[in-house]
């Protein structure tokens, strides 16, 4: 299923603290004991007073629950961007981003033009077993329309979820036939996995990517990890980029694998000392000797800032790529009696130098907010590092007296450009349209037979995206109502050539069982700026863990 909706993700994606999600945390006096129970109470009487006016004596019928929810969630606006209020119909989809797995049809949607339509389906999932393809659009769920501005997340969640082993009819429309296919679908457990790539490089380069820090992230790392050490790892590159965070007990977790000793990982500070802690290093980690580099970019969020922070302080591996996000607030997910959840900042955490990572905000609501990696884009911060200004007053230092920056984000070690050379408007219809995965997926499905007798080493070597394939995608765009242009196409060319190899790729070997799409990123990465920068610099990681490289290249 597909993520919460972009626009609100990392403002709604917390870093939750794991004990209290695991223990649960009850809005009471006791809680909340530094404030004062009178002017509490007072607003309590007063919001109620006024709400019941509203119910009795308002002109018009309102629905006082939306009042509350609303009222709720401007209230939370003048506190910070990541306290948020999330209604009892949300709960179950805000959950998810955080589970091991859930029940339902598996497939990767998104909602374009008020239509849902189905990006890929699982490899091996129920969907992809029952005929669904990618491009579908699904218009009816049990004999109902599922196409209209009511159309979000949550109703697609609400639809297609539900207890494994129930059924469901989903109606779709596939492209060039305006016949309604119907499929009956088995609804069954679909896992999900924070690991996306664990692969060699080289016979000494080993490569994770993890997309996120929920419940099994843990263990699906230190599983990643033992395989590559197995098959001689003595290097790593760890690809946090575009990861929004989640369970801070995971984050420092994966750190205490890659730190010898009991130094400091993160520290927290709140209003009250039971929300104060420090966490330390403890057990003997699976890799604390060897080099390392840290993949992050403007996407990479809370936990993984923990991760990039606690390794670049305490002089364990380089970070390359761009400045990430900038989030140090923690959160505790509170349950309410109504099944709707508050996720309330009751911390900051600190990275072992001292410095905080927190972007700065303003109590007026999370627009501006939400838009500071536009707003960094459109400064050019994204093309050149010499756009970033830190404050002098927020310097601090590495255990080995590099200079190091607090107050919004972390800053890698080495700057990476973002590239924007293959960008056109063209390939951007192309995605929005979904035309390349759609033509990916059908291409594999009609030479099935051909794939299954190559090897992937095969494949990567000798298989070349043809121009007559790429003639059949543009073709398919044209049908899909995105106009052809010459000029664009010619500049998006070859990132095309290689996402439809990437794709292809995926299609063929990723493996259900494990969550691993190795063979996709392998493509991918040939045409990776920051990943093939990295490769370049395990000679620096090397000389920072030696305690040879005593300064930062910026």
């Amino acid at each position: 299923m597909s993520p919460i909706d972009n626009s609100k993700f990392y403002v709604r994606l917390p870093l939750l603290l794991g004990i209290a999600l695991a223990g649960g945390i009850f809005i009471g006096a006791t809680m909340f004991g530094g404030g004062s129970p009178h002017s509490v109470a007072k607003g309590y009487l007063k919001f109620k007073e006024i709400l019941t006016l509203i119910d009795r004596d308002y002109v018009d019928t309102v629905n006082t629950e939306d009042l509350v929810d609303y009222s709720i969630e401007k209230m939370l606006e003048k506190l910070d961007p990541h306290t948020t209020y999330i209604p009892s119909k949300d709960i179950q989809m805000a959950r998810t981003q955080l589970e091991s797995d859930f029940d339902g049809i598996g497939i990767e949607f998104n909602i374009f033009k008020d239509t849902v339509y189905v990006i890929a389906p699982f490899n091996g999932g129920p969907a992809e077993t029952a005929g669904l393809r990618a491009g579908d659009k699904i218009v009816q769920v049990d004999g109902k329309t599922m196409v209209g501005t009511e159309v979000d997340n949550g109703a697609v969640f609400n639809k297609l979820r539900g207890p494994r082993g129930s059924k469901v009819e989903v109606g779709v429309v596939r492209k060039n036939s305006k016949e309604i296919l119907t499929f009956t679908i088995t609804r069954n457990r679909i896992p999900q996995y924070s690991v996306d790539a664990s692969y060699m490089i080289d016979d000494k380069t080993g490569y994770i990517k993890v997309n996120r820090f929920a419940s099994n992230t843990y263990e699906e790392f230190k599983k990643a990890m033992a395989h590559l050490k197995k098959q001689g790892m003595q290097q790593l590159m760890l690809d946090l980029r575009g990861n929004p965070g989640g369970y801070m007990d995971r984050a420092t977790n994966m750190v205490d694998e890659l730190i010898a000793g009991d130094k400091l990982i993160v520290y927290t500070d709140g209003k009250e000392s039971r929300y104060d802690q420090k966490i330390k290093a403890f057990q003997p980690g699976i890799f604390e000797k060897g080099p390392v580099i840290v993949l992050l970019d403007e996407g990479s969020a809370s936990a993984s800032e923990i991760v990039a922070g606690a390794l670049q302080d305490n002089d364990r591996a380089l970070i390359v790529g761009r400045r990430s996000f900038g989030k140090g607030l923690v959160q505790a997910p509170i349950p309410l009696d109504d099944g709707s959840e508050l996720r309330l900042t009751i911390s900051r955490y600190y990275t072992p130098s001292g410095r905080s990572i927190q972007k700065p905000y303003t109590h007026d609501g999370t627009e501006d907010y939400s838009k500071d990696v536009l707003k960094r884009y459109e400064h050019g911060e994204f093309f050149n590092q010499d756009s970033i200004k830190f404050n002098p007053a927020l310097k601090y230092y590495t255990g080995k007296r590099r200079v190091v920056y607090g107050g919004g984000g972390i800053m890698p070690d080495y700057f990476v450009s973002l590239d924007t050379s293959h960008n056109s408007k063209y390939l951007t219809d192309l995605i929005s349209e979904n035309v390349i995965r759609e033509y990916t997926f059908n291409y594999w499905a009609e030479h099935k037979k051909d794939f299954e007798k190559m090897s992937f080493a095969d494949f990567r070597q000798k298989f070349t995206v043809s121009d007559k394939m790429l003639d059949e995608m543009t073709s398919l765009a044209t049908k899909s109502g995105v106009k052809f242009r010459q000029a664009e196409y010619d500049r998006s060319r070859e990132f095309i050539r290689t996402q439809i190899k990437a794709y292809l790729a995926r299609s063929v070997w990723q493996s259900s069982k494990s969550g691993l799409n190795n063979e996709f990123y392998q493509v991918a990465a040939e045409k990776d700026a920051i990943y093939q920068k990295a490769l370049q610099l395990f000679g620096k990681a090397a000389e920072l863990e030696s305690g040879k490289l005593a300064t930062n290249s910026r």
